[in-house]
């Protein structure tokens, strides 16, 4: 499909810290003089009962009390940083080990290629396009030049069949919001095109390239803070102003609702799915493109006729492929672990199974030539076959080792793909793929200083409180001593139907080579074990997600890996909640923690930009039932003064418009005013960038090199840390 459907992704990920329980730390216990936050008296009342708000004042990131606060708690923790003598070192050896050729998987388009690549220190990643694979490609795209500062990124782009234009959009500072642009890919101008308040959004283009679907919002007050509501679908004309969009389709009467559409490889037709929240659940309907539907449009409505394909909102429906009247579906519908079912637009309610639920995760679906090529998962590692429409066997994909892939985009005209492969201490490399013959061949291969045969990654299991398996997987150096002595990340997210599955990430092999642990736990409310795995840690079962958690942890320490004072936990945006969770309700488990950019206090998310759209997850403090669970782990409110609470390094960003800033200034303030303990609750707050997304390469470095000081310190770490001087240049194949 041309088209990329317009969802509603929640969150990102994150980190943690903690000072070693040793004489010198307790003597240091009354060092950390915390910049006055004062405690106001605002109280909320829920289904009866009181709730404290005292540091509501902090939802307020620009007045002159919270920016005083963002300061001082910022020099704060710069002090702390800064005092750590391996933190110059750490950041030489992260850019060294950065500092390495990195490419994007490719895609064709109209007789060219595209792809993405960074020449290993550049801030963002640039778009290279080329009329073959071993053609000279040139840049297309440079986000480097948009910003002095590198904080202007590249978001989503989309290609005209002829691959005569792209049309793309730019993050700045790390905003959820986009702005979206056309290019003249042969001359390399933009037109005059210019679209505004686009917002989780793709673009896709008519066949003959004369305009696309989009989606947007109105314009807010406050676009950093105020509630995301009120989702139109909208087509833009290329050459006209966006005052003249055509609105397709809206639904006033349900503001949370978000459409997004594709447009079928014909032509013919439009598939517009219809989204609410993040809930794996979606409506879709379908649209005839015949001649002269335009017409009947207007910038201001009325919205366009549809067929109501699948309107019970009881399952996910994502279109796979289509072929004249018939169109395939992955759907979840009776199948919590996922298959495919194709209709006829003649008779749509009749569905025929092409690929049946298996025992195994079906994540996703391309159509590349005459095939489908199936993604599966296997206790969160990757699998692929390959089968034909109708949905009989051709061959399983030799993967190169055990991993993940991503990819496999195709055309219904072409046998050729592309996939990446990566694992734990395996770089993002490159194949290229046939898929009526199955021949597969190495297009590109990073090369960095780094020995991944010095490391081994193991996968295994503990078991939860209620008897649950969680699998959780371990990297190291090899011939590591099982003494309790390693310093140990554990990472976790366990939300949003998200699988964790191996990943080559450089600021891990960092922390390797540092002499740690890097474990990461497969916990419920992911998407490893399908839909019934993820429901297990929703709602009411939320607490599930952190028993998970703390299961692993102590079975990490029952094997000799490591212990409390050596143990960090990590984890961003819903992994924040988990760390925060993690160390309100068991302190003693853990010697760190890294929270970054955290949903963290559960009684208000859903009031702020597209919180609301998480309540699927986790319900809203206006349901009695889901309000009791909430406030039993909601972190900000389970603070408890007098407790000795683990070194902790909270991380946000004063741009963050998905999870906002809030929730981190709170949950710090609280936790600093409740610490009974020696170790220090410090945040820091990034300017000038947001969630995670676009976050130019010499700021991410930048804070890892503090995390990873913070954790030197915390975790009393003497490890020796590799020279600079000892990478090699950056090389591909």
């Amino acid at each position: 499909m041309r088209h990329a459907l317009l969802l509603v992704l929640p969150l990102l990920w994150s980190c943690g810290p903690k000072a070693a329980d040793s004489t010198a730390a307790a003597a240091q216990a009354s060092a950390w003089d915390y910049p006055d936050a004062a405690r106001g008296d605002v109280v909320d009342t829920y289904h009866g009962v009181q709730v404290a708000d005292p540091y509501r004042w902090l939802e307020d990131p620009d007045s002159d009390a919270s920016r005083a606060w963002i300061e001082a708690e910022n020099a704060l923790t710069r002090s702390y940083i800064d005092a750590v003598p391996q933190r110059q070192a750490i950041q030489d050896r992260l850019h060294a080990l950065w500092n390495h050729e990195r490419f994007g998987t490719p895609f064709h388009q109209g007789g060219r290629y595209f792809w993405t690549r960074n020449d290993g220190l550049q801030n963002q990643n640039v778009l290279y396009v080329a009329d073959g694979l071993d053609a000279e490609p040139r840049p297309l795209l440079d986000p480097n030049g948009w910003s002095e500062d590198g904080t202007v990124a590249l978001g989503s782009y989309a290609v005209t069949e002829d691959a005569r234009y792209i049309a793309y959009s730019k993050q700045d500072g790390g905003s959820d919001w986009r702005i979206w642009h056309i290019r003249d890919i042969d001359s390399g101008a933009d037109l005059a095109d210019e679209l505004r308040w686009v917002k989780f959004s793709g673009v896709s283009w008519l066949p003959d390239g004369s305009g696309f679907f989009y989606s947007r919002y109105p314009e807010p007050d406050k676009a950093l803070q105020d509630v995301t509501e009120n989702n139109s679908l909208y087509f833009h004309r290329r050459g006209t102003p966006q005052a003249e969009d055509l609105l397709v389709y809206a639904e006033p009467d349900h503001p949370q609702r978000g459409f997004g559409a594709g447009v079928t490889d014909d032509g013919e037709h439009a598939v517009i799915t219809v989204w609410e929240g993040t809930e794996n659940k979606c409506r879709v309907y379908v649209m005839d493109l015949d001649e002269g539907w335009q017409d009947a449009l207007s910038p201001e409505g009325p919205r366009a006729e549809v067929t109501r394909i699948f309107d019970a909102y009881d399952a996910a429906w994502y279109q796979v492929a289509d072929e004249g009247d018939r169109l395939w579906f992955w759907t979840n519908k009776d199948a919590p672990k996922g298959r495919v079912v194709s209709l006829t637009l003649a008779a749509p309610g009749e569905l025929t199974e092409v690929v049946p639920e298996s025992e195994h995760v079906l994540e996703t679906v391309n159509r590349v030539g005459g095939h489908l090529v199936l993604q599966r998962l296997e206790d969160a590692k990757s699998a692929v076959e390959v089968v034909t429409l109708d949905g009989a066997h051709v061959r399983d994909v030799a993967l190169p080792g055990v991993g993940s892939v991503g990819g496999f985009a195709g055309d219904p005209d072409r046998d050729e793909t592309f996939y990446g492969f990566t694992g734990f201490t395996s770089p993002h490399t490159i194949y290229r793929y046939d898929v009526a013959t199955g021949e597969q061949e190495l297009l590109r291969r990073p090369a960095l200083a780094f020995d991944p045969d010095g490391y081994v990654t193991e996968q295994r299991f503990a078991t939860s409180r209620d008897g649950t398996r969680v699998p959780y997987f371990v990297t190291h150096k090899k011939g590591l001593a099982m003494d309790g002595s390693n310093p140990t990340i554990l990472y976790g997210y366990g939300g949003f139907n998200i699988s964790l599955t191996p990943w080559f990430s450089v600021s891990n092999v960092a922390w390797l080579e540092l002499g740690g642990v890097y474990v990461v736990a497969n916990l419920r409310g992911g998407g490893e074990y399908g839909e019934a795995w993820h429901e297990a840690g929703t709602k009411l079962q939320k607490q599930n997600v952190f028993d998970d958690l703390f299961a692993v942890a102590e079975q990490l320490q029952a094997d000799g890996l490591t212990r409390p004072d050596k143990l960090a936990v990590m984890g961003g945006s819903n992994g924040g909640l988990l760390v925060g969770a993690a160390i309100t309700q068991r302190p003693e488990l853990f010697g760190a923690a890294l929270p970054a950019v955290g949903v963290l206090d559960m009684l208000r998310y859903h009031q702020f930009t597209i919180g609301w759209a998480w309540a699927s997850d986790y319900g809203t403090s206006a349901d009695p039932d889901e309000f009791k669970a909430l406030l039993a782990y909601s972190p900000v409110h389970n603070t408890k003064p007098g407790t000795a609470y683990p070194a902790t390094l909270i991380t946000t960003a004063d741009h963050d418009d998905r999870v906002v800033p809030a929730h981190s200034f709170k949950f710090a303030a609280a936790l600093q005013h409740a610490q009974g303990g020696p170790a220090p609750v410090l945040i820091r707050v990034e300017t000038r960038a947001g969630h995670g997304g676009g976050k130019p390469t010499t700021m991410v470095i930048e804070e890892l090199a503090d995390r990873y000081a913070f954790l030197f310190r915390a975790l009393d770490m003497q490890p020796q840390i590799p020279q600079a001087s000892g990478a090699s240049p950056a090389e591909s194949e």
